[in-house]
């Protein structure tokens, strides 16, 4: 199973947060979160196959192919074993599609969803660089295209501290590892198409950064059509909302989540 932490709440009762990072990432990027809302909900905190506590899980070593149902799969099994029954979900680039997975396989276990630097769409410049680390993975070091993509995504120096942290938690996997998340990538494209066309009737919230060029205009009109959908953008930040803006992230999250309930 998979590594989680859990952090409860001196609340009675107090609702859970499962909060599921992205691809090279690991449970260390909600640190400026786990303070926050511990003093409100139970925190559920869980490190994907091959990342950070979890980088020696394989599932079936006989069937080293990942997909999307399979890492979802593995969140529902580390649910079920804690006993969360229903839980928001907060996810951060990677993790958002993994959250629209979940609430497409369980719908009635998502309260509500919190997508910070979403990927609905590739861009043409971000499916260069899919075609680009496709066609490199098993040649070149797995560090050296991770630090590239890296500064694609998170290119001002303002994203300095969110870049650096994703590239220390990234050194912690494996090339072969790498290379198993990256060939996802085949798989995300039709997947994406189909969550921009079909709206889900949970409440979500999309918290985005003015920077987030490669990723900002497909959320936007995506909540245009969705009408369970909000989307707060927050200034002078990039990709990884969570760690460059922490107070307005963490403000704006729970102003959502105490809105009247699902």
């Amino acid at each position: 199973m998979l590594h989680y932490t859990v952090y409860e709440s001196k609340e009675v009762n107090a609702p859970w947060i499962t909060f599921i990072h992205g691809a090279g990432g690991s449970s260390a990027i909600w640190f400026k979160q786990i303070r926050f809302f511990s003093r409100y909900f139970n925190l559920l905190l869980i490190d994907l196959r091959g990342h950070g506590a979890s980088k020696g899980f394989i599932k079936n070593p006989f069937k080293l192919k990942y997909t999307f149902n399979s890492i979802t799969e593995d969140i529902f099994e580390v649910l079920d074993y804690v006993k969360v029954e229903k839980s928001h979900f907060v996810g951060i680039s990677m993790g958002t599609i993994l959250i629209r997975q979940l609430a497409e396989m369980q719908p009635k276990r998502v309260s509500k969803m919190i997508m910070g630097g979403a990927i609905l769409e590739f861009n043409l410049r971000s499916r260069i660089l899919m075609y680009f680390g496709n066609a490199t993975k098993s040649v070149l070091p797995y560090m050296w295209l991770y630090r590239f993509f890296a500064f694609i995504i998170m290119p001002n120096r303002n994203h300095r501290e969110s870049r650096s942290l994703f590239i220390r938690e990234a050194k912690k996997l494996y090339q072969k590892e790498f290379i198993r998340w990256f060939k996802l990538t085949s798989e995300v494209i039709p997947l994406l198409r189909i969550f921009r066309q079909e709206a889900v009737d949970i409440p979500t919230l999309y918290i985005m950064g003015d920077q987030d060029y490669m990723f900002l205009p497909s959320v936007k009109k995506v909540v245009e059509s969705h009408p369970a959908s909000e989307l707060l953008v927050l200034e002078a930040c990039g990709h990884v909302v969570n760690v460059e803006k922490p107070d307005k992230f963490n403000d704006g999250m729970l102003n959502f989540l105490k809105e009247s309930a699902a």
